[in-house]
């Protein structure tokens, strides 16, 4: 089981070819592409890492996959996703955002969730010892 953040959570990882289709569907819509990395993700309250800068004027899905190569290259054991924000008037926020990295064992986190005075919610992580496949024993 791993984390299921972004779009595309439940599928299998993303082969390089259906990363390019995403990020053609993002310049098409005139979307600005960014490659962005995190050596931990807790859910949604992580702080990631943008490699370089966000590629504003890209129009081809091939100098994204170079720069996504050599952040994988430079962070193999880290999450690697792809943001895709929207700048248009009245939009202007990420429209798509997808992990296209992950690493090979990932921890395993439960969370809880409390309601507190004035209905405030407060979350908290907890490390969870590594789970077994179904039926397995020892």
């Amino acid at each position: 089981m791993h984390m299921t953040l972004g779009a595309f959570a439940f599928l299998p990882d993303l082969t390089e070819e259906q990363i390019c289709r995403q990020i053609d569907y993002c310049i098409s819509n005139d979307w600005t592409v960014a490659i962005e990395f995190a050596a931990e993700v807790q859910n949604r309250d992580t702080q990631w890492d943008t490699w370089g800068v966000p590629m504003f004027d890209v129009r081809d899905a091939k100098a994204v996959l170079a720069e996504i190569r050599a952040c994988r290259e430079a962070h193999p054991k880290h999450y690697i996703r792809i943001s895709a924000f929207d700048p248009s008037r009245g939009w202007e926020t990420v429209r798509l955002s997808f992990i296209i990295n992950r690493p090979r064992a990932e921890p395993v986190v439960r969370f809880d969730r409390s309601e507190s005075q004035f209905r405030a919610l407060r979350h908290r992580a907890q490390p969870q010892p590594e789970r077994r496949a179904m039926g397995a024993r020892f």
